[in-house]
């Protein structure tokens, strides 16, 4: 277990960093509980349509999102489920073409009302592409709109000064990585596959 950042002796930068894990690991016990109550429902039908596609997992997402985006991208491919990132600014740009009706999104947003995804928004609706939101607000425009929203709990980020995301794309990267251990394990994906 890691020592309180109040009563370690360390340096200043080393309780920082035990504050900093502490309160990421208070966020991803909070989605820990989440799955295990409310959001597990809305997990178990994100997993059985992703599971169905026939076509690719397209990831979106913008600023920090999109960086967990691409790495869940990256996760999704290495294990079996065929994924790929598009950036909602490039999609408005002509990339909306590389989605197919037989793909499904998943779209990150911690606030759920990042405008560039806008577009990948009504292109999904227009074309009835499975829709799945990750986001912390529910009624937000994201959530809202997508087929099935994945609410994660709100948390309070580890960087309090300026509000930098961090424990909210720790939790983003958690649900995503369980989506994909979800996914390879439902699949029997092997190290030989």
């Amino acid at each position: 277990m890691i020592a309180s950042a109040a009563n370690s002796p360390s340096s200043p930068a080393i309780r920082s960093a035990l504050a900093t894990i502490e309160i990421e690991r208070d966020g991803l016990e909070a989605l820990r509980a989440a799955l295990a109550g409310a959001l597990g429902a809305a997990f178990d039908r994100a997993i059985a349509t992703l599971a169905a596609v026939k076509g690719r997992v397209i990831i979106t997402g913008m600023g920090k999102s999109g960086h967990v985006g691409r790495k869940i991208t990256a996760t999704l491919a290495s294990t079996g489920t065929p994924a790929y990132f598009v950036h909602p600014a490039e999609a408005s740009h002509g990339d909306l073409g590389m989605i197919q009706p037989d793909d499904a999104i998943i779209a990150l947003s911690w606030s759920g009302e990042a405008s560039e995804l806008a577009d990948v928004v009504r292109y999904s609706r227009r074309f009835n592409v499975a829709l799945i939101a990750i986001t912390s607000n529910a009624e937000s425009t994201l959530g809202r709109q997508a087929d099935i929203c994945l609410a994660l709990p709100k948390a309070m980020e580890a960087c309090r000064v300026v509000a930098a995301p961090t424990t909210s794309t720790t939790m983003q990267l958690a649900i995503g990585d369980a989506l994909a251990v979800a996914l390879l394990e439902g699949r029997g994906f092997s190290a030989q596959d």
